[in-house]
């Protein structure tokens, strides 16, 4: 019996590992003035879903207008709301591209003024230096060839050091090979720019935790806004490495956020089957199952209850 559990165990735990990107989507590009093509910082994009569950998931365009945007399900239909203040309101429907980051810039119109023809549509990438090769290695990230993505990003930033997206992209590819340090210094420059950038600061939480530097790891932590979708992906990425005890803190944080976050039960329940905490985790999993009874990982779940009874 106790063979089979582990077996078992070993299977599920593996399959929680590859789990965390086959529904997750982003959204991301610029938002600008559809007259004189400037950023509008004030800009918010809003994502809501439009069948199935309710979700609201919004995001407040930077400095340059660029503006990026995670959802966990990406297999369903949203609504896209772009505003901002004095200008009109843009909304669109559609579906994310599933495990990757769907490109989408939109030219917001002031009020009252004619929408021209080629208003919110999808902007091509301009011939700029270091802008081929970011898109190259953004093809070859979406590829699975991170170590090749890797390199392009790098030439991307030394033909133009000013490419921040290049740089955001350097920063997550170097924390996905576990080189930290590479990883620190690369989100560091976005965040020269933009102190504020959740996806960086969360690259250095995940860096510094992982290099063992729990000041610094706290530090970036304050800075990050209380996401229970931001705490839940670095929740994953800690799981995928291997680092429970990183990874149940920020699922607690992401549940107290979000009562009814499904998921986060889910992950923690596993954490604790794993440690041998076995009324944690049927207290975790049956949550879960009530949240979310047909859920993608139901029959784990209730699999994993079956052994901890």
């Amino acid at each position: 019996m106790r063979k089979t559990f582990l077996v078992t165990l070993s299977l599920l735990c593996a399959y929680a590992t590859h789990a965390f990107a086959a529904t997750e989507a982003r959204l991301s590009g610029a938002i600008v003035d559809a007259a004189t093509k400037q950023p509008i910082p004030d800009a918010t994009i809003t994502l809501d879903a439009m069948e199935v569950k309710k979700v609201h998931q919004s995001s407040k365009a930077k400095k340059d207008g660029s503006y990026a945007i995670f959802v966990l399900d990406g297999t369903i239909r949203y609504k896209f709301t772009v505003a901002a203040p004095g200008y009109a309101t843009f909304t669109d429907e559609g579906k994310l591209k599933l495990g990757e980051t769907t490109k989408r810039d939109f030219e917001l119109v002031k009020a009252g003024d004619a929408v021209p023809a080629s208003t919110a549509a999808a902007t091509p990438p301009k011939n700029e230096p270091g802008v081929t090769e970011y898109n190259e290695g953004a093809a070859l990230a979406n590829a699975g060839d991170i170590a090749g993505a890797t390199e392009k990003f790098k030439a991307a930033v030394a033909a133009k050091p000013e490419l921040y997206p290049a740089w955001s992209a350097l920063a997550k590819m170097q924390l996905r090979q576990s080189h930290y340090a590479d990883a620190i210094a690369a989100a560091n420059k976005v965040l020269e720019i933009d102190d504020t950038d959740a996806e960086m600061l969360s690259v250095l939480v995940q860096a510094y935790t992982a290099t063992g530097d729990k000041a610094k790891a706290a530090e970036a932590q304050k800075k990050l806004p209380a996401n229970a979708s931001s705490l839940f992906n670095d929740a994953a990425h800690f799981i995928n490495s291997n680092n429970d005890a990183a990874a149940e803190p920020l699922l607690k944080q992401a549940i107290g956020i979000d009562p009814n976050f499904a998921q986060a039960y889910f992950e923690l329940g596993m954490i604790y089957a794993r440690a041998s905490k076995n009324a944690e985790a049927k207290q975790n999993l049956e949550t879960y199952l009530k949240l979310a009874p047909d859920g993608k990982d139901a029959a784990s779940a209730k699999e994993m209850l079956g052994y901890l009874k």
